[in-house]
């Protein structure tokens, strides 16, 4: 019986701890980074506002911190045609295929003790990350095509 119970605790522990790949992502993650620039699948001009919060132009130039042993976050809009402070999120980091080493993040935008006033969250695709750059990609719907968002940063 006590290896029973023995066994179910280690199928456990290792599901819920979620893959290496994921864990070694989140060390990898972790402080501090800069949101250098936004750039777009398409060409053309066009006005978007990522997070249900501010443009791309205010995006550009923010500050992100990245606490993953709680899976939370900021980032800091230092624009100042822009509404400028901080922001508050949760993150997830969820691996979608093993073989190509493909990433979901989830981000959902909080207050500062962590409560999300309209449990909305935004699913971006986490592309590319090293030790220094990090890519996410949103993909929309404009005139019924996907269209990417791509947004690259360089950890401080």
């Amino acid at each position: 019986m006590k290896n029973v119970i023995l066994l179910v605790f280690s199928i456990c522990l290792l599901s819920c701890g979620g893959s290496k790949t994921v864990r070694d992502s989140k060390k990898v993650i972790k402080g501090d980074w800069t949101l250098n620039s936004i750039n777009y699948s398409e060409t053309g001009t066009y006005n978007i506002t990522l997070f249900n919060d501010e443009s791309k132009t205010c995006f550009e130039g923010s500050q992100w911190q990245f606490i993953p042993n709680n899976n939370t976050g900021l980032y800091t809009i230092t624009n100042l045609d822009c509404t400028m402070g901080e922001r508050y999120f949760v993150f997830t980091i969820k691996e979608i295929d093993e073989t190509t080493g493909l990433y979901d993040f989830l981000l959902k935008p909080t207050n500062k003790k962590g409560k999300s006033e309209t449990n909305q969250g935004f699913r971006l695709r986490l592309s590319a990350l090293s030790d220094t750059n990090m890519q996410w990609q949103q993909t929309v719907m404009v005139d019924n095509k996907p269209f990417t968002i791509n947004m690259n940063f360089t950890k401080q």
